[in-house]
């Protein structure tokens, strides 16, 4: 074995990096949705508003996208299925603070706590069906258009992210209020126009900064 070999990490570093990140925005995405965000007022759009848990989702379909990029489909595959793990882990523990852990007897946010977080078993099933289908989906999406690898980096990214948020959309929208007494479409509608914009704007910078810092970071020392 030469040094180079010997010295060579057993996880390239960039890897390393984004599946950490990777992680924590999987619980992150979760906690932020509890907010929904004002996007403004757009031309033609109208006034637009989003979960704020958004955010955090584009990050790993743009982390998700570099990892397919940089070492390929199978392992960005292997990301996403790790990703259940904090997401599970989080569902978990948010599920037994909030019902089984009593609060501090001069702690009075007990229910505000409870109402911002708790999220049902009808909707905790839709997020991990929405995620494990839309971050595979906009996997297989990114390693197939156009070519794949090295062609078209951004308009790659943009295209899968749009079309994988769609479905991601339609997915927990359906899963969690099916049956009950409310405007699925408008809400659908609302949501998906707003990720629209979003995954423009964000999806494909952000894609060409997380490939650029990926091979900077595994650069020889």
């Amino acid at each position: 074995m030469d040094d180079k070999a010997a010295s060579a990490p057993a996880i390239p570093r960039s890897l390393f990096a984004l599946s950490l990140l990777y992680g924590g925005m999987c619980v992150l995405a979760g906690v932020l949705g509890v907010k929904l965000a004002s996007l403004g007022h757009w031309p033609v759009l109208g006034d637009l508003a989003v979960e704020s848990g958004i955010f955090a989702f584009l990050l790993l379909v743009v982390m998700a996208s570099a990892v397919a990029e940089l070492f390929g489909q199978d392992t960005a595959n292997r990301l996403v299925r790790f990703g259940f793990v904090p997401l599970i882990v989080s569902m978990i523990l948010l599920t037994t603070v909030i019902n089984l852990v009593p609060p501090a007897p001069f702690w009075g946010d007990q229910d505000a706590f409870a109402r911002l977080l708790g999220q049902g078993a009808r909707m905790q099933f839709a997020g991990l069906i929405s995620y494990g289908t839309s971050q595979t989906l906009n996997v297989f999406l990114f390693s197939r258009i156009a070519g794949g690898r090295g062609r078209m980096l951004m308009l790659r990214a943009w295209l899968a992210s749009m079309l994988s948020q769609v479905v991601d959309t339609v997915l927990f929208i359906t899963i969690s209020f099916y049956g009950q007494d409310l405007p699925l479409l408008s809400i659908m509608e609302g949501q998906i126009i707003s990720k629209l914009v979003l995954s423009t704007i964000m999806v494909p910078p952000l894609i060409w900064v997380f490939v650029q810092l990926g091979k900077r970071l595994d650069r020889p020392s």
